[in-house]
């Protein structure tokens, strides 16, 4: 596990180090606009992440998740996933919330093991024998989100907005054997599904 987390760490200080100190603006930019928790849903049995909102109009989420699988789940994995959705519909639920009915999006991610990497041993296998990456995996997304203002509903709590997801996804893996086999595979065979809570402070 430390050296997975060492990875990881590395990657930060990296996209940390190439911000530029003295522009605080893009300083501002590393702020996250949220914090994500999310069960299951091809990223980890629980992740946590980062989100920030983007456009004007607040439609569009960019996100950042960890996640984790314990070995009692199918065995010891780390993961790192980079999201993005858009928000095309809202529906506005008195003053006390919103309603995104909708949301689709993409994301990649990529899972830290000894028996994964970026791409297959060229000594075992011909290039181009398979076409997938065993550590990277590119999602199709499809969520909906009911996000509720909380300076209306309970003030004191500190939290300005609580959104809560249910995310269904596939990955190019999925999609193409579910097509090589329509008959033996099922689309709950293809599509996952994840549950989440980004809140807003």
């Amino acid at each position: 596990m430390n050296k997975y987390l060492f990875k990881l760490s590395i990657l930060v200080l990296f996209f940390i180090g190439t911000v530029n100190p003295s522009n605080a603006q893009k300083k501002n930019f590393l702020i996250p606009d949220a914090v994500i928790i999310q069960y299951a849903g091809s990223i980890g049995y629980i992740s946590v992440g980062a989100g920030y909102d983007i456009f004007k109009n607040e439609r569009g989420n960019i996100d950042f998740n960890y996640g984790y699988v314990p070995v009692s789940k199918g065995g010891e994995l780390h993961s790192i996933t980079a999201k993005f959705a858009y928000k095309p519909f809202e529906i506005k639920l008195n003053n006390w919330g919103k309603l995104y009915p909708l949301n689709p999006g993409v994301f990649l991610s990529y899972t830290f093991h000894d028996d994964l990497s970026f791409k297959f041993n060229s000594s075992e296998y011909p290039s181009g024998y398979y076409y997938w990456s065993p550590a990277l995996r590119p999602h199709i997304s499809l969520s909906n989100e009911i996000e509720l203002n909380m300076n209306k509903i309970w003030k004191e709590i500190g939290i300005e907005k609580i959104g809560i997801y249910t995310e269904f996804n596939s990955n190019d893996y999925y999609i193409i054997n579910y097509f090589q086999n329509i008959k033996a595979l099922s689309l709950a065979d293809v599509f996952q599904l994840g549950v989440g809570i980004r809140f807003k402070f």
